[in-house]
């Protein structure tokens, strides 16, 4: 127990202060930014495009969750662009090094409203799209707005596979934000230990807890927090679920079977927590509602199968892409 205190308080002494925008920290590919006008404010939208050496034609574009950025694509991006896919990787609004505005009323069809506009801009007239966590119910939700743009749909442990409100108590954005003003470092990484990792923490998992907490220990971490938020609210609020049937593309769904992730579980008693975030259903049977889907199921991996067991992970998105 001390060895585990003290390698926490040291581990949070490597912290490094950001701002809002992520100043300082280094992508694994050059960052480019658009400019978006949205609800009266000029907001600029992060991207990474990794363009390869032996182009096949295709272009596939990949949608990061919640507490995670464009950043942690790194290795797909890299096998990616060696099998001939242009990767485009976006921070959407909100989110890494994309604006935080002071004020902006959030949803879905916004953001992928704003990853057309991106998709437009680099004239990008078709890709696949791969969702992550968060991003699993934005790439639903943009390709059921642009079925003609989003080739085939990839849905890595999608959030999204059942809808919270109706076991959850609605929670306000205030009560979301006072929770996010009182993250910091060994909060983070005790939920992604106890919700990704099943209580088994590896170095290569740490950076991804460390820069989340750069922004605690950054001046520019309310507004942060706030975004984060809104977007909480954002996704209790506009489910994907009904909507499933009318996905018209091929569909991967890749998930990881130890997975329990849940919004709201902590506002629930233990006999409705047990029912929600059961990973092995949801992925069971969202898949037979999707026409023309396939099932990849990882045994023994969470939530995070592109970090936590990555040859796994790719062998299937390959094949599902070939």
């Amino acid at each position: 127990m001390a060895l585990s205190l003290m390698l926490n308080r040291t581990n949070a002494q490597t912290v490094i202060p950001y701002d809002a925008d992520l100043a300082g920290y280094a992508y694994p590919y050059p960052v480019h930014y658009i400019t978006l006008h949205i609800q009266g404010q000029d907001l600029r939208m992060a991207y990474m495009d990794v363009q390869p050496l032996k182009p096949n034609g295709k272009v596939i574009t990949l949608l990061h969750g919640k507490n995670f950025c464009a950043a942690y694509w790194d290795s797909t991006a890299a096998d990616l662009s060696n099998k001939g896919y242009r990767v485009i990787m976006p921070d959407q609004i909100g989110f890494g090094k994309s604006s935080k505005p002071a004020h902006l009323q959030y949803s879905f069809q916004l953001l992928a409203q704003n990853t057309k506009a991106l998709l437009d801009t680099l004239k990008v007239p078709k890709t696949a799209v791969l969702g992550h966590s968060m991003g699993g119910m934005l790439a639903t939700r943009f390709t059921l707005m642009y079925p003609d743009v989003a080739e085939k749909l990839i849905l890595e442990n999608p959030i999204g596979l059942e809808d919270w409100k109706v076991k959850v108590p609605y929670q306000s954005v205030d009560k979301w934000y006072e929770g996010e003003l009182k993250q910091n470092f060994e909060k983070i990484k005790q939920y992604q230990l106890d919700n990704y990792y099943a209580g088994q923490w590896k170095p290569t998992y740490e950076k991804w807890a460390v820069l989340q907490a750069g922004w605690t220990a950054g001046a520019d971490y309310p507004r942060v927090a706030w975004n984060a938020a809104l977007t909480y609210d954002m996704i209790f609020t506009q489910p994907v679920f009904y909507e499933f049937e009318n996905i018209k593309v091929p569909t991967l769904l890749i998930i990881g079977q130890r997975d329990r992730t849940a919004l709201g579980k902590a506002n629930v008693s233990e006999e409705v927590k047990k029912t929600m975030g059961n990973y092995p259903v949801l992925g069971q049977e969202i898949s037979k509602r999707i026409p023309n889907a396939k099932l990849a199921p990882i045994e023994g991996v969470g939530h995070l199968p592109h970090i936590e067991a990555y040859p796994q992970f790719i062998q299937p998105l390959l094949e599902f892409l070939r």
